[in-house]
């Protein structure tokens, strides 16, 4: 029988049947290794899997099917290195928020090279403008220009005063997506908001830190009405990419990737090379300078991963 891991608490899965669409209870039989990197889910939501049924219709997962793609964090786990977040998506929405909870523009770089790695569609959702004032929302409306020249999709939103959410569901209709943000972004709040019957938990801010708390647990796929589902996963404070070379990561900027073309080195890192045509665009503002500062920290712990 062949189905889709559609949740994961760590050792029972919940796998839908492809046919049917029944859901069976679930638990590996046997050790899958598909990517070098040690990780603390050999299975993730999102995963097509062949299953046989024993005893009381608990299913016992056999195989795993090729994954097209999958977003992947630093586990927090430190006896391991990573943890798969979801699979076979089609677009990857990134829910930054000005506040309650800041969301940092190097964190968000972050996400988007890892979306540029593994071949993911990223949207960028600007949530609870409904909080904002006139002053911030000019600063969300800059930093969603920046992103929109260098090429990226992005969408203003709002799920308490609905905005753009008729917009939003037509750029996930019939797809696989995932929501991925800070604990407290409201990924939970925005499900509702899309389906109100799905009824997902969510969370108030933590004052103290301003952060939000954890309200989801484990990764989960939900179905939508109008078609498709979406990955809801616990919120992340730790991103990075996982198994990239440090020559590597400027074809994950697509902005720097382009300038770099103009080198005068063809292997050209553009951190202090002669006639560096990137380094030429950061100083006339061709290359952001938070984009460019992510860009050299990523190369930094690519060198650091493999030297281990």
């Amino acid at each position: 029988m062949k189905g889709i891991i559609i949740k994961s608490t760590g050792s029972w899965y919940q796998v839908l049947e492809s046919e049917t669409k029944q859901i069976y209870e679930a638990r590996i039989r046997g050790k899958f290794k598909l990517i070098k990197t040690r990780l603390t889910n050999p299975l993730a939501v999102g995963d097509e899997v062949e299953f046989s049924l024993e005893q009381d219709d608990v299913a016992w997962i056999t195989k795993i099917f090729q994954r097209k793609n999958y977003l992947i964090r630093k586990s927090v786990n430190l006896s391991k290195e990573a943890h798969i977040i979801a699979s076979n998506v089609d677009v990857a929405c990134f829910i930054y928020t000005l506040k309650f909870p800041e969301t940092s523009l190097g964190f968000l770089d972050r996400f988007l090279a890892c979306c540029e790695a593994y071949n993911i569609s990223p949207l960028i959702l600007f949530n609870k403008m409904d909080t904002l004032n006139d002053d911030e929302k000019e600063i969300v409306e800059n930093i969603e220009a920046m992103y929109q020249n260098i090429g990226y999709d992005t969408l203003q939103i709002s799920s308490y005063s609905k905005l753009n959410l008729d917009l939003l569901i037509e750029k996930i209709k019939d797809k696989t997506s995932v929501f991925f943000g800070h604990s407290g972004c409201g990924k939970s709040t925005l499900v509702n908001a899309l389906q109100p019957d799905l009824h997902i938990k969510t969370g108030e801010i933590s004052e103290s830190v301003l952060k939000g708390k954890h309200t989801t647990t484990f990764a989960q796929m939900h179905f939508w009405d109008f078609g498709g589902s979406v990955i809801d996963t616990p919120g992340v404070r730790e991103f990075a990419m996982i198994d990239v070379e440090k020559e590597e990561i400027q074809h994950y900027f697509p902005e720097i990737f382009q300038k770099g073309r103009d080198c005068k080195y063809h292997n050209c890192m553009h951190i202090n090379e002669p006639k560096c045509a990137v380094l030429e665009g950061l100083e006339t503002g061709e290359i952001e300078k938070t984009r460019y500062s992510t860009y050299l920290k990523l190369m930094e712990e690519a060198e650091e991963i493999n030297q281990k």
